[in-house]
């Protein structure tokens, strides 16, 4: 029998959602399946992973680099799911002869653009503080409640009109806000085809009451969000990140949101550390609203996930031609 281990099942939902179970019946006649919910690191990932033939990957949740490959002396195969993963050295894995497959997607963009608006409007209207009086029994703050902000009228900059920025800017235009956008190659044409209108990333800070952040991450905008562009936003504003960690530096968002200078509250659902340690300060601010990573996840999104590492798994444990290969 062969040994496949799954790593950081965190919705201890894998295998739930396939549709059809036929794969994951010839997967499991010809291996032993070790299925791991919890983040492992060090000398337990190591030790987790001792004696397997493969690896299945749930998305980039853990970094796969040389160092990790060349103690795993068994592996002959690794799956990830989705269609893309930065933290997999490729070039590690090929030069010992291993395969790489992956999973169809799905509506991850749909979703995050949900998760998105879920953010910018549990910020605006105070949601999380309302949720906590009616639950403790309360009607108002004791300390007074202040009226809420109308998105109606207001400005919601988006930074990254690409397939999620555009769907966000839809649905603030559908409020009745006043549409604008930046990125380093945006064109007045390209924003107007979206029924928006490309301004300076100046403007755009110092002007927005909601500022949602889309663009594609590079080394070259590490920390795109700073100090100093904290600190142009308006007091009152709010900073939405469902992309990518390394946009916003959590440390400067952490100081700006503590000192209640520049931007004044923040939605976020990615981090630097996944999962976010129980004792981060974040945690605690009560100007931030935080989600755990949860963009991608919907049910049609792990369907896919599901039934792609079944179809992958299913060919190799026969010595079937594999199916969905990539190189990265």
């Amino acid at each position: 029998m062969k040994n496949i281990v799954v790593l950081d099942d965190w919705e201890q939902n894998f295998q739930k959602q396939a549709t059809s179970q036929t794969d994951w019946a010839t997967v499991k006649a010809h291996a032993d399946v070790t299925v791991h919910r919890d983040t492992l690191r060090g000398a337990k990932l190591v030790a987790a992973l001792q004696g397997a033939d493969a690896v299945v990957l749930m998305r980039d949740r853990t970094p796969f680099k040389a160092d990790l490959i060349a103690q795993l002396a068994n592996l002959k195969y690794v799956v990830f799911t989705g269609t893309r993963n930065t933290q997999i050295d490729f070039e590690a894995l090929a030069a010992r002869g291993i395969p790489v497959g992956c999973t169809a997607f799905g509506p991850s963009k749909e979703n995050t653009c949900e998760i998105t608006w879920g953010l910018i409007l549990g910020a605006v209207k105070q949601l999380e503080s309302n949720f906590a009086l009616m639950r403790e029994g309360a009607w108002r703050d004791a300390n007074g409640t202040e009226p809420m902000s109308i998105l109606s009228g207001q400005r919601l900059g988006v930074i990254g009109l690409g397939e999620i920025g555009g769907r966000v800017a839809k649905v603030g235009l559908a409020f009745g806000m006043d549409v604008v956008c930046w990125s380093p190659n945006m064109t007045p044409e390209r924003a107007a085809a979206k029924g928006v209108t490309s301004v300076t990333l100046d403007e755009l800070l110092t002007t927005s009451k909601v500022v949602s952040l889309h663009i594609v991450p590079s080394p070259a905008i590490k920390h795109f969000m700073n100090t100093e562009r904290l600190a142009m936003m308006r007091s009152d504003s709010v900073l939405i990140n469902t992309s990518r960690a390394s946009l916003v530096d959590m440390d400067a968002l952490q100081v700006t949101l503590d000192k209640a200078s520049g931007c004044g509250f923040a939605g976020i659902d990615v981090y630097n550390e996944e999962p976010v340690p129980a004792n981060h300060p974040l945690r605690k601010l009560p100007s931030a609203l935080l989600t755990p990573h949860v963009g991608f996840v919907c049910e049609p999104v792990f369907k896919n996930f599901d039934n792609g590492v079944a179809e992958c798994l299913a060919a190799w444990v026969q010595g079937a031609p594999l199916v969905r290969a990539t190189t990265g």
